[in-house]
């Protein structure tokens, strides 16, 4: 017999996943640079040429035996000590090594989080517009995923709407800003009203609630803003980082949880991840990731090209007739469809060779996602295809 509940899963495959697989069966038969496939996350600028002497440094200079060896259960210390002190340094924070969990990126940190933090039967919130991954990361510990509604105006949080669903099941509440796919940048204020709204519900209800921060965007943010650090605003705060769109690395599967240290439990639910790793196999990211990542924490890729690509689709989308918020940072970008089923929209897109992405399984109907971490020459060349498939399919004058 097999697990049913892994079976049944075969069904519900990731939606951008099969269009992006769907975008290369395409691009072989017509070409890629044809196929405007505007599906799969995948950051399109090089990572720092730091990063590439720091491998090298690393693969020349290192002693292989601790270059290739066992990195110990919760990380490697010096790695540790590094990352705590890039975030004291950035954020005005007070994190110590025994704060830091080095992990497998952004969605391991999660499922640790998730694991230190729940028990089966609680309720985790969160806010739609969500990555869809978030059901299963928090279905498989046993807690139940609820969503709470968005408000499309801004992709902010519907406070009242969050407040009336946070009951005394609620073991956590998970929120991801710059948000993947609205590109939404919760601001201070919002931050500050969440924080507060917690505080009142677990002095209230006599347990914990604890706010899982999932920030692979965190340093992708436009117009010289810049993202509040979450765990500044709220004690029992777990950051789950990954070094994937900041560094451009996402194939190197690297980043770490941070245990805001006014938690009183800070340093025991790091040690608790270590045993949580030994349940699901997680058993440390790699040494040579962890030391090479070490020695840029505080550089990135060069966003502006994604900058360039926002202001180019949105230009061209509200000027076709397109609901759309102006997103703040990532690089996607979060329209309204042009009639009730985004995902009729969709097919009808790729009739024109347009890949992009129906929301329902983002918990927002009726609005689709573009992925805009693609080339500037692409996305010029996609904007008068893009307005032939709005006259052609919608009758509009564009």
């Amino acid at each position: 017999m097999i697990a049913e509940q892994y079976r049944s899963m075969l069904g519900q495959k990731s939606v951008i996943r099969q269009l992006s697989e769907a975008a290369g069966r395409r691009a072989q038969q017509i070409g890629a640079e044809n196929v405007f496939d505007y599906s799969l996350g995948n950051p399109s600028v090089p990572a720092p040429e730091a990063f590439r002497r720091a491998l090298l440094s690393l693969v020349e200079e290192e002693d292989p035996m601790r270059l290739h060896g066992y990195s110990p259960t919760l990380g490697i210390p010096s790695v540790k000590k590094a990352i705590a002190d890039s975030l004291n340094r950035r954020f005005d924070m007070e994190y110590g090594p025994e704060h830091i969990f080095p992990v497998s990126a952004a969605a391991a940190a999660i499922a640790h989080a998730l694991r230190a933090v729940t028990c089966p039967g609680d309720e985790v919130l969160t806010f739609a517009p969500f990555f869809p991954e978030y059901h299963p990361y928090v279905e498989l510990t046993g807690a139940k995923l609820r969503v709470v509604p968005a408000d499309t105006t801004s992709f902010q949080i519907d406070f009242d709407a969050f407040e009336k669903m946070l009951g005394p099941k609620v073991a956590a509440v998970l929120v991801n800003t710059p948000n993947n796919p609205s590109g939404a940048v919760y601001s201070a204020a919002t931050l500050a009203r969440l924080a507060e709204l917690m505080e009142k519900k677990a002095a209230e209800y006599g347990h914990d609630i604890f706010l899982i921060s999932d920030e692979p965007y965190r340093e992708i943010v436009f117009d010289g803003q810049t993202q509040p650090y979450v765990s500044k605003f709220y004690r029992n705060t777990i950051s789950c980082y990954s070094f994937s769109k900041a560094l451009s690395i996402p194939g190197e599967r690297i980043g770490y949880l941070a245990v805001n240290p006014a938690c009183p439990e800070a340093a025991e639910i790091v040690n608790m991840c270590g045993q949580i790793s030994r349940g699901i196999g997680h058993n440390c990211p790699s040494s040579l990731m962890q030391l090479a990542v070490a020695r840029v924490l505080d550089q990135t890729a060069d966003f502006s090209v994604y900058e360039k690509n926002r202001n180019l689709l949105y230009d061209c989308l509200t000027d076709c007739g397109f609901e759309v918020v102006k997103p703040q940072g990532t690089f996607y970008i979060f329209p309204k469809a042009l009639e009730e089923d985004a995902a009729a929209f969709c097919r009808k897109a790729l009739d024109y060779d347009l890949v992009l992405v129906p929301a329902d399984s983002f918990g927002c109907p009726g609005y689709f996602r573009m992925a805009y971490c693609v080339g500037t020459e692409k996305v010029e060349r996609s904007l008068p295809v893009l307005r032939r498939f709005v006259r052609e399919t919608y009758g509009r004058q564009v």
